[in-house]
């Protein structure tokens, strides 16, 4: 017992002495954003000269359009303008000779280039994306959303499957605020938060670097600097994936959608406490979101939830089990076509559609 609270004082104490040196937000913001616009701006001028790509579209009613865009410079976004207003407003992620692309992000080479939006025969992977962008969000609205003098420490967004119901952000408080429970009245002013911030339309811009550079770029958190070693060590390349929304710089385990706008209803539903970690009392903030394309009716809306309200148990990286089929192999009676049916099917446990 003298044990765990010795533990218990020195990680407030480290917690306290973090946040005494951090310099104030807007300060992180600012040093973050002009590192990202160094590399951005330096990985631009690896293109001096205009070379054009042959970028062969591929979907519906379009396989054998040919599109000559330029190398370095255009994108798939670039590439949807060629075509109607549908697939720029609609379009969500990109295949890119069939690897997963993100719609800022520049080509380098002729490729053949579809399209993905929530409305796909199998949109999978989109719906991955969509969670993990919506959990992105949320911590973006948690860093904005307490006065300078109350640190915000953003420690992961677990990769959770949209069956779970929620998706979630881990963060760690100013310990000033470990006796604070958030009200509704709470929840609801973060979700005004990611609200303004959709309503903004902001795009998520994708920016692949070396870990010297995401290490730069989150030089004032020790958390963050393991995690970019971490997801460095992870990938064949050695690199790591930043996005910029705004002004806020994140580090990504996977693809995010195009922008803030493609999120329709959104909602945080929970913030609950996770115990005492290496810088603190831990949180995991959660909520729930269905895009633009898909609507629930608020009776829909409520069951979903008093779902997300519940903790999402993420599991341990040795508990977790291979990734369920693709939609196309899975029997009819297990195929979920759309974000939202999947959402209700883990609400009420049967087959339902909104």
């Amino acid at each position: 017992m003298a044990t765990r609270t010795v533990c218990r004082l020195l990680q407030r104490r480290y917690a306290s002495t973090a946040a005494a040196v951090r310099p104030p937000a807007a300060e992180v913001h600012s040093q973050r954003n002009a590192v990202f616009s160094r590399e951005q701006a330096r990985q631009r001028a690896l293109y001096p000269r205009i070379e054009k790509i042959e970028v062969s579209m591929q979907g519906p009613g379009l396989d054998g359009t040919m599109l000559i865009m330029n190398r370095g410079m255009s994108t798939p976004l670039s590439c949807a303008r060629h075509l109607t207003e549908y697939h720029v407003t609609s379009s969500v992620l990109a295949l890119v000779d069939g690897e997963l692309w993100p719609l800022h992000q520049p080509l380098t080479h002729s490729c053949s280039l579809t399209l993905l939006t929530f409305k796909d025969n199998d949109p999978t992977l989109v719906n991955q994306a969509y969670w993990r962008s919506c959990a992105a969000l949320l911590g973006q609205v948690l860093e904005n959303a307490f006065k300078d003098n109350y640190t915000v420490e953003l420690l992961s967004t677990p990769e959770v499957p949209v069956v779970s119901g929620a998706f979630c952000c881990d963060v760690a408080l100013d310990p000033q605020l470990d006796s604070w429970s958030p009200s509704e009245e709470s929840l609801r002013s973060l979700t005004r938060g990611a609200q303004q911030l959709i309503h903004q339309d902001l795009a998520w811009e994708p920016l692949e670097v070396a870990p010297s550079v995401a290490l730069e770029v989150f030089s004032h958190s020790r958390y963050k600097q393991e995690e970019v070693e971490q997801k460095a060590a992870q990938n064949p390349k050695g690199t790591v994936m930043l996005y910029r929304c705004g002004d806020h710089i994140l580090l990504s385990g996977g693809p995010l959608v195009a922008r803030t706008g493609l999120c329709s209803q959104y909602e945080v539903t929970a913030l609950h406490g996770l115990g005492q970690g290496p810088i603190g009392l831990q949180r995991r903030a959660q909520g729930l979101s269905l895009p633009l394309q898909l609507q629930a009716h608020h009776t829909v809306w409520r069951k979903l939830r008093q779902r997300a309200e519940k903790l999402v148990d993420v599991p341990r990286p040795e508990e977790v089990t291979p990734p369920p089929l693709s939609t196309s192999d899975q029997p009819d009676s297990q195929r979920f076509d759309t974000l939202g049916t999947t959402l209700l099917v883990s609400a009420t446990d049967r087959p339902s559609l909104l």
